[in-house]
């Protein structure tokens, strides 16, 4: 058996595997070009267990076999935790969302079997190694193989040029766009992890279509236009394109100057002065809410606003869910990677913005205070007052693994209350993983009592253990405020920061009302906008997700803002709701795309224009490409100054 067969074998095997058992990506095309851009990896492999004496190759082979072996099975692991792949531009973002062990040993329990299957060549290749056979190349042999890898190159390096047309041909995510997972959909994980590496070392740059319709034609009969305001500000950036030198600044503008604002609406200033507590709930979902044993989140559910197609999309744990729902900007690793990097001041952002009215910003976190650099980040998002377990918070209350939310908020009401004016953002973590009653979850523990007699796994037992500590913190919090006369004067405002993404699907179906997929309807979660002086609720049925969350909330607060620089949009507004994936998957009013599919699921019968998915899916590219640049060129000073 000649070693090329062995590597063929290898390679192929699991480039098909991770496809198929992980990115759920089986397209053909996409298949075949994996296959062709394998060839020089293969061939390359195959030269360097050729050209050592057998001994040594044989040693070179298990070597590089089981490095790609352990490659793909980490991968697998961190796409099953976080729905994207890991890349090698955000090494310390990874670093922070793997550091529980608990974590990870559940994630490595719960893909056991895909772990098993990728193990499959290198088992093989380890029993059958004697009957591998290994031939010392010559100097003729090299450089011949060495010939045939460059023609190979050579080759593909043409196909990639034949189609420059469509969105995420070849051509547009080797040259034009950072995709990482449309990458591994048409290269393969291993040509993929090669370009990743390059745009990591070298540098990248996206690529903006300016030419976008987000909007459908529909025969309705168009009302007589009345006088309509936008939220909007004077940018003159006509004055801004021409006078910019800076090519890339000079594209931002001009999609800055496409885009339709959002229009200000009957909820304008519907909260102005009063005070704002904004809570990221660590793993809150909609599968958490019950009257039963989550009541007060059950109340605050379903009266006030209550939007009924909200989605929290999965970016990259926390840190993802934060940016989202507090700039209104799409959070791709290489973004999150910049904002932790470069600290740009982000103007609108949710600390910013209400500061700038004269709110006292407070943040609270109920763990380490550093963890993702929010030490430093929290100055960017404009929270001059942050206080953690490490610099302060530990001196009021425990800081033992599993914190209580509860108590964070009991020992912190007292510090921004007497304010005139507050904004307070908190992030819990009492609903963290792991989710089991064996001793990793101290909160599951205490609340096990509630959960005890229901029909499901003890995962999800543990799971909603958990929120039930968020639903008590959440009535303190009511209860503080009510105490202090200012309840009816304080809006509060809750969103989960990812779905529990170490729960298994088939697990979370099981407490779910409907059945849900794993790419988008997953993600399904509430937006909680509450204030006690709302008699009845103000139900939203638009798409929405959590980059809206910032918009709507400074719509809702009469904060002025230009809406064409910040990705997300008021949910309020008349403008189309949309909510975006991390595989650039989409869910809009009128229908899911799956992106790895290509398949358009319409809600209803409703006519649609024919280029609408695809005018929708250069949006979305346009969308991810704009939140990385306006982080990577500081667009808000540049725009703005310091003002």
């Amino acid at each position: 058996m000649k070693v090329i067969y062995v590597l063929t074998f290898l390679v192929i095997f699991l480039e098909m595997m991770f496809k198929i058992i992980v990115t759920n990506s089986v397209d053909i095309i996409g298949i075949i070009y994996t296959l062709l851009f394998s060839v020089p990896i293969i061939l390359f492999l195959n030269l360097m267990c050729n050209s050592f004496k057998e001994k040594i190759s044989k040693i070179i082979l298990i070597v590089f076999s089981t490095f790609l072996t352990l490659y793909f099975m980490v991968q697998a692991v961190f796409y099953n935790l976080f729905s994207i792949p890991f890349s090698f531009m955000t090494l310390g973002l990874a670093g922070n969302a793997l550091t529980f062990t608990e974590i990870i040993k559940d994630a490595i329990i719960q893909n056991i079997v895909t772990l098993l299957v990728l193990l499959i060549p290198l088992v093989a290749e380890i029993i059958l190694l004697r009957k591998i056979k290994f031939i010392k190349y010559d100097k003729n042999k090299i450089l011949k193989m060495l010939l045939a890898i460059i023609g190979t190159v050579c080759i593909l390096i043409a196909i990639i040029h034949i189609n420059r047309d469509d969105l995420y041909s070849l051509y547009n995510l080797y040259y034009n766009i950072n995709a990482q997972e449309k990458n591994i959909e048409k290269f393969g994980l291993l040509t993929s992890t090669g370009i990743d590496l390059q745009r990591t070392i070298f540098g990248f740059e996206e690529k903006i279509t300016i030419e976008v319709s987000n909007n459908l034609e529909i025969d309705e009969e168009v009302p007589e236009e009345t006088k309509v305001t936008y939220n909007e500000l004077d940018l003159n950036l006509e004055k801004l394109i021409e006078e910019t030198t800076d090519e890339n600044l000079k594209n931002i503008y001009k999609y800055i100057n496409s885009i339709e604002p959002t229009n200000k609406n009957e909820y304008t200033g519907y909260f102005r002065d009063k005070n704002l507590i904004f809570i990221l709930a660590e793993g809150f979902n909609s599968i958490a809410v019950s009257e039963e044993l989550t009541p007060t989140l059950y109340k605050l559910t379903n009266s006030g606003f209550v939007f009924n197609n909200f989605y929290s999309p999965v970016f990259l744990s926390t840190t993802g869910g934060e940016f989202q729902a507090t700039t209104g900007l799409i959070p791709t690793q290489e973004t999150l990677n910049l904002w932790k990097k470069n600290m740009p001041q982000i103007k609108y952002a949710l600390g910013n913005s209400f500061s700038k009215i004269g709110y006292t910003a407070n943040a609270y976190h109920d763990w380490t205070y550093t963890y993702y650099s929010r030490q430093d980040t929290m100055k960017t998002l404009g929270f001059t007052s942050y206080m953690g377990i490490g610099n302060g918070l530990e001196k009021l209350m425990s800081s033992k693994w599993l914190p209580s939310d509860v108590d964070m908020i009991d020992v912190t009401t007292d510090f921004y209350t007497s304010e005139d004016k507050f904004v307070t953002f908190y992030i819990t973590v009492s609903g963290h993983a792991p989710y089991n009653f064996t001793g990793g979850n101290s909160i599951a523990i205490k609340n096990k009592q509630y959960v005890n007699d229901l029909p499901y796994s003890s995962s999800i037992k543990a799971y909603l253990a958990s929120q039930i500590e968020l639903d008590k913190a959440v009535e303190k919090l009511i209860n503080n405020l009510e105490e202090k006369g200012i309840l009816k004067d304080t809006v509060i405002a809750l969103v989960g920061d990812h779905y529990p993404y170490t729960i298994d699907i088939d697990e979370i179906n099981l407490v779910s009302s409907y059945e849900r997929d794993s790419i988008v309807e997953v993600n399904r979660s509430n937006f909680i906008i509450w204030n006690s002086e709302i008699e009845n609720s103000i139900k939203i049925d638009k798409v929405g997700s959590q980059i809206d969350v910032l918009p709507t909330l400074l719509n809702l607060f009469g904060v002025e803002y230009d809406s064409r620089t910040i990705i997300g949009q008021d949910i309020l507004s008349d403008n189309p709701g949309i909510a975006i994936f991390s595989n650039r998957s989409w869910v809009s009013d009128y229908g899911t795309y799956f992106s790895a599919q290509k398949n358009f699921v319409p809600n209803s019968d409703t006519l649609i224009e024919d280029n609408y998915v695809a005018n929708i899916n250069k949006s979305v590219a346009n969308k991810f490409t704009m939140s990385n640049l306006f982080v990577k060129y500081n667009i808000y000073e540049n725009m703005f100054g310091q003002n």
